[in-house]
């Protein structure tokens, strides 16, 4: 199956859709037939549902560096679809297009939670 990003304002996602592969058997022909179906000129992007931070789950050739999700924004220089800033303290990373906190997550086996006042992990207890 193939998924399909519907784009708004500013491009961003405001639903994702699933296409069969013999009706999408190209990205024009799946966003030509998302257009017919809903009788409009909305742009529709292709998206990868095994695509995170630019790699593909299952091995395969990743697509938009991560799938797009309601909200997300894609953004046309990177080709990337981008979810929303987590906090404002995090940044881009341009590699994964994923939000990086400024302090790595701990890798002890326990669960943390940002706090953006102390700009920590905390355990979440």
């Amino acid at each position: 199956m193939a998924h399909f990003a519907k784009l708004g304002v500013g491009n961003k996602v405001l639903r994702v859709t699933v296409v069969s592969n013999d009706v999408a058997t190209t990205e024009k022909a799946g966003e030509e037939f998302l257009q017919n179906l809903h009788g409009s000129r909305d742009v529709w992007k292709q998206t990868s549902y095994n695509t995170i931070g630019g790699e593909h789950k299952l091995g395969g050739t990743p697509f938009r560096k991560n799938y797009a999700g309601v909200g997300y924004t894609y953004d046309q220089s990177r080709d990337a679809f981008i979810e929303p800033k987590p906090y404002d303290s995090w940044t881009l990373n341009e590699t994964t297009c994923l939000w990086e906190a400024p302090v790595a997550y701990p890798e002890d086996g326990q669960r943390y939670l940002w706090n953006e006042t102390t700009k920590q992990w905390d355990l979440n207890e």
